[in-house]
């Protein structure tokens, strides 16, 4: 498959400018560069959503004129998005087949069901057929996108961000899967931001740079300092110099006490978990996917009404609290869902933003009257402090970049008005699919406001992020909390046997430390 000198232009943004990009057959070629690089939109033309302004696509040699997605699926081009196109509250098996003939007009779920289960042994997937969407894990779902291309016979399959949702496990069991594919001649095409999994998985690495080719090279020939540099133009802290701190007793900002929660499933999710977070810290809780965490922060933000137990925000019982009043007591969230639940996709670059604070002065002169002076006034310095870049305050939330949608969320969630000042951030996987220079900056931000003595409730499955920014870590299991160790102190062995289960401590209380 070969991408000709294609360019592409929304307005105000020439998003792709003479790219030439080639995959061989039996080949997995990596496709690198930061949030808002090309990389999206150039398979977006490839697989019909988009349509480019100059160039061609050759497939076999012969040029072909690819107009939708329906035209891509005939030619053998399969694409896992990496914000999942599913419907929630429809099976597996309906989601998979959604669109195709062969099941017949009356559909025979049961043949379909089969055949799903046959591809999933293939290729070692675990996926019951009968689940509902809204049931599974992010890393299940991913799952059902590749069944949703397989079963329409891809020979060219585009992964954009396939290992962002998934377990280390996980992500092995993919590479496994994906080599399998190779040696049956599948060319797949392999957009990440993980520079180690680039190096690991790919034949051949391109990198795009602001819409143009920086270059095409082997593993063999860089590192991931040369990839960094190749995509973002400059030398990139992979790790971030910054001295752990003695947590020092005062008044919680946040204590939970012996919480359960429940999952979507109705099964207990967070099991008698008990933690303080102190103003000035990083509280960090690690553990792999699906163990509770974004159950527990949903109860957190007021998105999910806890079992039992207590949640307490500056000694007020917030239990059944709304994410209204959990807002105003100066909670910032940043949820793992950055399209489904951290932004509205169809709403403009200035809505979004504005968005919790809209009904507080001086942007609401009253119930019913807005001052758009105010509002834009207030939209453009967030913009300009968070460095969100967008062609317009006025386009739709749902074209930028993943790393921007997540600058757009801290421009808003930081932001402070006359009703609230933050005192409590909940970030959970914040830098998940972010490329480096985005990941770099939002650690930075996460440590200025730790700096600023603000209380951050960090979530990551990302053990050597959660060693790098935090003061002391929790680590979660099946929803219990293994133990609490200062991270100082903390032992990457000990950790990896709490996260898998193995290893139970006592959890750490933390000591009165003099004021300086």
């Amino acid at each position: 498959m070969l991408m000709k000198e294609i360019t592409k232009r929304f307005p105000g943004v020439v998003a792709l400018d003479n790219v030439t990009f080639e995959v061989r057959r039996g080949e997995i070629h990596g496709l690198l560069g930061e949030n808002g690089a090309g990389k999206t939109t150039l398979m977006n033309i490839l697989y019909g959503v988009y349509r480019a302004d100059e160039g061609e696509i050759l497939i076999n040699g012969k040029r072909v004129s690819i107009k939708s997605p329906k035209d891509a699926i005939k030619l053998g081009i399969g694409m896992v998005p990496q914000h999942f196109k599913l419907v929630m509250a429809h099976s597996v098996v309906e989601n998979v087949i959604l669109g195709l003939k062969e099941f017949g007009l009356v559909l025979n779920l049961k043949e379909a069901s089969r055949k799903i289960r046959e591809l999933a042994e293939r290729y070692g997937f675990r996926i019951d057929p009968k689940a509902k969407i809204w049931q599974l894990s992010m890393g299940e779902r991913q799952y059902v996108e590749l069944l949703k291309a397989l079963i329409r016979n891809a020979n060219i399959l585009i992964l954009d961000e396939p290992t962002t949702v998934l377990t280390p496990q996980e992500t092995r069991e993919l590479f496994k899967t994906l080599k399998k594919m190779k040696e049956e001649g599948r060319s797949i095409i392999f957009i990440t931001h993980k520079l180690e999994e680039a190096l690991t998985v790919c034949d051949r690495i391109t990198v795009l740079r602001r819409g143009h080719v920086i270059g095409t090279v082997t593993p063999q020939e860089v590192t991931e300092a040369d990839l960094a540099k190749m995509m973002v133009g400059r030398e990139v802290l992979f790790r971030i110099k910054r001295e752990h701190r003695k947590v020092i007793i005062e008044t919680p900002i946040l204590k939970v006490e012996n919480l359960n929660v429940l999952s979507d499933k109705g099964v207990l999710a967070v099991k008698n978990v008990s933690f303080e977070v102190y103003p000035g810290e990083i509280f960090g809780i690690a553990g792999i996917a699906g163990s509770g965490q974004e159950e527990l922060a949903e109860a957190i933000a007021g998105l999910r009404k806890p079992l039992r137990g207590k949640i307490i925000i500056e000694g007020q019982d917030v239990t059944e609290a709304s994410p209204k009043k959990i807002f105003e007591l100066g909670v910032a969230y940043i949820p793992e869902d950055r399209i489904g639940v951290g932004i509205l996709p169809n709403l403009t670059v200035w809505e979004n933003i504005v968005l919790r604070h809209h009904r507080y002065p001086p942007m609401a002169k009253n119930v019913f009257l807005l001052d758009f002076n105010e509002i834009y006034g207030f939209v453009n310095r967030r913009i300009k402090e968070l460095n969100v870049i967008t062609s317009s305050i006025f386009a739709p939330a749902k074209t930028l970049s993943g790393g921007n949608i997540q600058r757009l969320i801290l421009a808003r969630e930081l932001a402070e008005n006359p009703r609230r000042k933050t005192k409590l951030i909940i970030a959970v996987y914040p830098t998940r699919g972010l490329d480096v220079g985005a990941t770099e900056y939002v650690r930075k931000v996460l440590l200025r406001q730790r700096d600023k003595g603000i209380a951050v409730l960090l979530i990551s499955e990302d053990l050597e992020e959660i060693l790098m920014l935090s003061d002391r870590i929790a680590v979660i299991h099946n929803g219990e909390i293994m133990g609490i160790v200062s991270a100082e102190e903390a032992n990457i062995e000990e950790i990896g046997l709490m996260m898998g289960g193995v290893l139970k401590k006592t959890s750490q209380k933390v000591k009165e430390n003099p004021k300086t």
